[in-house]
């Protein structure tokens, strides 16, 4: 069923590419990302071949033509396989195709053929529907903020990009690093590269549970990053293109990422929200993966929302979003050895993002997530979970582009068990970081 579907995409994004006339010109391929993506299959199938040693990977011609009669199903493989290698897997597609000049559209057509294809001629095991979604449309919507957060390091200031921005840039997006290394400056994409709404910081530090105090004392380093782009507030920049606004943020341990969210707006509107505001509104497409101490969710969503800046008095401003939407999400238990704890289905779920700068000094943010899992589309577990995250934090400015920050994070899911039981687990985290602002302030847009 995908196969056909993916050819389908393929086929409208090329047309509605050729006939994209109000774009000026530019250089793009449609055969060097389909060679590429092939080969990153390939080379994936070899590896994985090589270092797991498993049947699952021992592809032949019998196996693809099982796979193209074969039903799809929904697997329960490892979670951080399903809901955070696979979307990144999807992402090299997606960013494959952008450095090759393609946009957004036409590279989201590539990564769902290009998950399609590996479903199918990738692995021997059945094609799974989970994770066409994790890699097919999940993959864009991470590929896009990687794709542009690595041309917003290389071409920041408007000039080429030196020696240590280069790298910076290829590992954010693979793709970028070596399409740039084989073409040099040949395929341009639609992404404007210097972007003054674009806002990023980073942040180093430990955090500690805040929901058991005999243990304040057991931190753990972290490492996190946030990249806003596009924010409203300018009536000069005009939200033409998918992702010309979104929010990227991750947070990393010792034991990998801990968290990665990401959403942006793919076609809405702009608005004048006030004398001194602006905002827009539309569809917003997004993927989260957050992994708390005792279980874990990832979502692939789409949603109706908006985002606005306002300016309230002096040099105070407020920003935030409002989403409601459906997703298609997971969850399970950290260490859970029942398979029935691992949960797939359709949620609806919302999100609400505030944040109060006070000029170039201080900044105030709150973000709450919900999401209603239920079993629709899942493994037929009649599964019920609600799961809450919420964080606030407050940043202040010392020196420079240098601050510090406190945070407090929470995360609690209740789930309603084959057994007639009631699973509930919460925790609660407060961090201490070192803050680098990447625009000596917080991002407000002037």
């Amino acid at each position: 069923m995908f196969v056909p579907i993916a050819l389908l995409v393929c086929g409208l994004a090329v047309s509605c590419g050729e006939r994209e006339k109000e774009q000026p010109a530019r250089a793009r391929s449609f055969i060097v990302p389909a060679v590429e993506i092939v080969a990153m299959d390939a080379a994936i199938n070899f590896a994985s071949r090589r270092w797991f040693d498993s049947s699952d990977y021992a592809v032949t011609a019998a196996t693809i033509r099982r796979n193209l009669k074969a039903r799809w199903i929904v697997e329960d493989d490892p979670f951080d396989v399903n809901q955070f290698l696979h979307p990144y897997q999807g992402a090299m597609y997606h960013n494959i195709a952008r450095s090759s000049g393609l946009n957004y559209w036409q590279a989201m057509a590539y990564t769902f053929a290009g998950s399609a294809l590996w479903e199918i001629a990738g692995e021997t095991t059945p094609p799974s529907k989970n994770d066409q979604v994790a890699s097919g449309l999940a993959g864009s919507l991470l590929g896009e903020p990687l794709f542009r957060t690595s041309r917003l390091v290389l071409f920041h200031d408007g000039k080429g990009p030196g020696f240590l921005r280069a790298v910076a840039a290829t590992l954010i997006s693979p793709p970028v690093g070596v399409n740039r290394a084989l073409f040099g400056d040949r395929f341009e994409s639609d992404a404007p590269g210097s972007v003054t709404q674009a806002d990023l910081r980073l942040e180093i530090g430990a955090t500690a549970p805040a929901d058991d105090l005999a243990s304040l004392g057991s931190s753990s380093p972290f490492i996190g990053f946030a990249v806003d782009y596009g924010y409203p507030g300018r009536a000069t920049y005009l939200h033409a293109r998918p992702f010309d606004y979104f929010r990227f943020e991750g947070v990393a341990s010792s034991g990998g990422f801990q968290n990665v969210a990401t959403r942006g707006l793919i076609a809405g509107r702009d608005f004048g929200l006030n004398a001194s505001g602006r905002g827009v509104w539309g569809l917003y497409g997004g993927y989260d993966y957050f992994s708390p101490d005792l279980f874990r969710v990832s979502s692939t969503f789409a949603s109706i929302g908006t985002t606005i800046q306002s300016h309230l008095s002096g040099s105070l401003t407020l920003q935030g979003s409002a989403l409601a939407g459906a997703g298609y999400t997971a969850a399970q238990s950290l260490g859970a050895s029942d398979n029935r704890d691992y949960h797939y289905g359709v949620a609806p779920q919302a999100l609400a993002s505030v944040r109060l700068i006070a000029g170039r000094r201080a900044s105030l943010d709150a973000t709450a997530r919900e999401y209603f899992i239920s079993d629709i589309g899942g493994l037929g577990t009649s599964r019920r979970d609600t799961i809450f995250r919420g964080d606030a934090t407050l940043a202040l400015r010392v020196f420079g582009k240098h601050g510090v920050a406190v945070k407090y994070q929470l995360a609690e899911r209740r789930a309603d068990r084959t057994d007639l039981s009631r699973l509930v687990q919460r925790r609660s985290t407060v961090g201490l970081f070192y803050t680098f602002l990447g625009s000596r302030g917080f991002g407000a847009i002037r």
